[in-house]
């Protein structure tokens, strides 16, 4: 937590550092959240209060210049975490906390803790403590319209206040110096957000919103929602052409990324196939490269290229999660895409249906080796001893990486490199025979060498085992771009979490980890279209946990401080929100705040919504464009009774 999350992004004062590395995080949060107590964000405490996010407790400490020796009021408690740091840092701490429960939780837990120079008291925390007073510094954890007078009264000269003010959605973190008497010097430190603070010279108990905030004019200026309102571009039904024209505008880029917010939601797949459907029949897009297995969408591939099926192959899709591909959304875009290639002579000109992920390699094992013995019996005898040591894991390769942290870190990785360069320094040979055929054959070839590698670390967590899988995912994309010539087009389908950029998310700026939308833009500059999608409420398809059931479950209404809410309060049902450079600027800057936004995957837990499915991000910078349904439904996975009757090269034949 304090390396990445709080050094990394430029808290440097040392005895800060210490302090949070010394106290216990988790002994301050609810038993039932205690795993997510080292997690970069607030957590809920009771009282319906939170404590705060673990990097603006050290921004603050850092901001107030604690010293040894210092006399410091914190204002709002809560929890007693940040009175407890400061307690490392600074000579005397006294805390007030409003919430009787709260005060005397906190207090009991300095007392188990041994912090015998943190006192808590339970009071009205905007009047400070006069007989106290002076302080060497305030910090108040919680935000008021302005800062209460009574507190900067109770600064030394040369004391520093630390407060969030503004308005109950917008505030801004304010540092204020005492520099005489009478004259304070006030500092703007950025956008923050917290709980209203409450007492007699702050809010009023039931919230409203102070007649002073009334200003001459304010009325007319537009808030946030109604700007987005304003900007929004309604979207039409989704078998309207008008709805994929409305996309014209990425129509010149080499590659168009579609996103979604859960994967399983069925207005985002008919949308995205509205937008494929449109690309490739009117601008020439001819990659449809989706996330999921090589295997499984190579076996889609022959169906709609009109390609005979491999003989022995597996039925694509039937590992977790099924519903993901295995859905009506999808099975109606196949069936699109079979019948607009009918009418293509030409293969090169077909559209293809490609997978970009890492996770199936069995199925890659038994593709490369089907391919060595029809071309190459002597390479595929060589190929076997080399997969050799991975088959006890085909069926289940999670547990090969439990195993090859016990038997040796590379167990098997200069095997299956070598397996990949033998086949690639083959390409001219085999590609003379079947170009098709030796595309397949190598990138299956290259997915068991990065799966291997990937299943391997993916037990020491962070960020690597990510990355490896998203560099993955984008060198393939490149190897199909380069396949297919210069001129190709490629549309990706793939999560928000990877196709929006992650130098502007969390994920980039406190996990260095990257994704394909980044490698895009990185790689084709503004060749890459970023298209994002959202929602606020409705239902999905997830399961509970990690290879569960599929079950339909209510999401969520989105939080106040999401994104997501803001689009919601707009009042627009379903929009496209261009945010590209030079298009409504000032939205643009408005929007340029970091908010929170809701990702979903094949797990959905509703319960821990805030900790596991919301992460920090400047959404004007990680899309292009943002694509919202207020309310959407659950896709709807493919039983028998969807494809009785369909022949057995039907990819999803039973």
């Amino acid at each position: 937590m304090v390396d990445v999350q709080i050094a990394r992004r430029g808290v440097r004062d040392a005895a800060l550092l210490d302090a949070m590395r010394t106290v216990p995080r988790e002994r301050f949060v609810p038993d039932g959240l205690a795993e997510f107590a080292y997690e970069d964000g607030p957590l809920p405490i009771e009282a319906g209060q939170t404590i705060s996010q673990p990097y603006i407790v050290a921004a603050m400490v850092e901001a107030a210049e604690i010293e040894p020796g210092s006399h410091v009021l914190e204002v709002g408690a809560g929890s007693g975490y940040a009175a407890a740091v400061l307690g490392q840092v600074a000579g005397r701490v006294v805390a007030i906390e409003r919430h009787r429960e709260l005060a005397r939780s906190a207090c009991a837990r300095m007392s188990d803790l041994g912090y015998d120079n943190v006192d808590v008291r339970e009071g009205d925390g905007t009047l400070g403590l006069p007989e106290e007073a002076p302080f060497d510094a305030i910090l108040v954890a919680a935000g008021g319209l302005e800062v209460p007078d009574a507190l900067q009264r109770q600064l030394k000269i040369g004391g520093r206040l630390v407060m969030p003010v503004g308005g109950p959605d917008v505030q801004t973190l304010c540092k204020v110096t005492r520099v005489a008497k009478d004259r304070f010097e006030q500092e703007s430190l950025g956008a923050v957000k917290f709980v209203p603070l409450i007492g007699a010279q702050g809010w009023p108990e039931d919230g409203r919103r102070a007649a002073s905030d009334h200003r001459p004019g304010a009325s007319r200026k537009l808030t946030l929602p109604e700007m987005i309102g304003e900007a929004a571009e309604p979207l039409p039904d989704f078998d309207d052409p008008a709805f994929g024209r409305l996309f014209d505008r990425y129509a010149d880029r080499r590659v168009v990324l579609l996103g979604e917010a859960s994967h399983g939601t069925s207005e985002f797949y008919r949308a995205r196939a509205a937008i494929t459907r449109h690309l490739v029949a009117h601008h020439g897009f001819t990659i449809v490269a989706v996330e999921a297995d090589w295997p499984d969408a190579a076996t889609v591939d022959r169906y709609v290229r009109h390609r005979e099926p491999r003989a022995g192959a597996e039925k694509p899709f039937e590992r977790f999660p099924t519903w993901m591909w295995r859905n009506t959304d999808v099975q109606a875009l196949i069936h699109w895409m079979r019948e607009h290639n009918a009418g293509v002579a030409e293969m090169s000109r077909r559209v293809g249906f490609y997978g970009l992920d890492i996770y199936n390699m069995s199925a890659s094992i038994g593709a490369v080796l089907d391919y060595l013995d029809r071309v190459d019996p002597e390479a595929a005898k060589v190929a076997r001893e080399r997969y050799g040591c991975l088959t006890p894991w085909q069926k289940n390769p999670a547990t090969y990486g439990r195993s090859a942290l016990n038997r040796g870190y590379a167990e098997c990785e200069q095997a299956v490199i070598e397996q990949c360069q033998a086949l690639l320094q083959k390409r001219l040979e085999y590609a003379e025979r079947d170009g098709e055929a030796f595309l397949d054959a190598a990138q299956n070839a290259r997915l068991i060498a990065s799966a291997e590698r990937y299943y391997r670390i993916m037990y020491y967590g962070g960020a690597e085992s990510w990355n490896l899988r998203d560099t993955h995912m984008f060198e393939t994309l490149q190897h199909l771009l380069d396949a297919m010539g210069p001129n190709a087009k490629a549309i990706v389908w793939a999560h928000n979490s990877h196709i929006g950029d992650a130098r502007a998310t969390d994920m980039g700026q406190t996990r260095d980890e990257l994704n394909i939308g980044q490698l895009c833009r990185e790689t084709f500059g503004d060749q890459a279209g970023l298209i994002g999608f959202g929602t606020h409420t409705g239902t999905v398809a997830a399961a509970t946990d990690w290879d569960g059931d599929m079950e339909v479950k209510r999401v969520n209404p989105s939080r106040r401080d999401s994104y997501e809410r803001l689009c919601h309060d707009s009042g627009v049902a379903h929009f496209l929100l261009d945010l590209g450079p030079g298009k409504h600027e000032a939205l643009r800057r408005a929007l340029m705040e970091p908010r929170l936004e809701r990702f979903i995957g094949v797990i959905y837990r509703p319960e821990t919504e805030r900790w596991s499915h919301y992460s920090e991000a400047i959404l004007p910078e990680q899309l292009d464009a943002y694509v919202w349904f207020d309310e959407t439904e659950a896709v709807t996975p493919l039983g028998p009774e969807h494809h009785r009757g369909v022949p057995e090269t039907y990819p999803f034949g039973q």
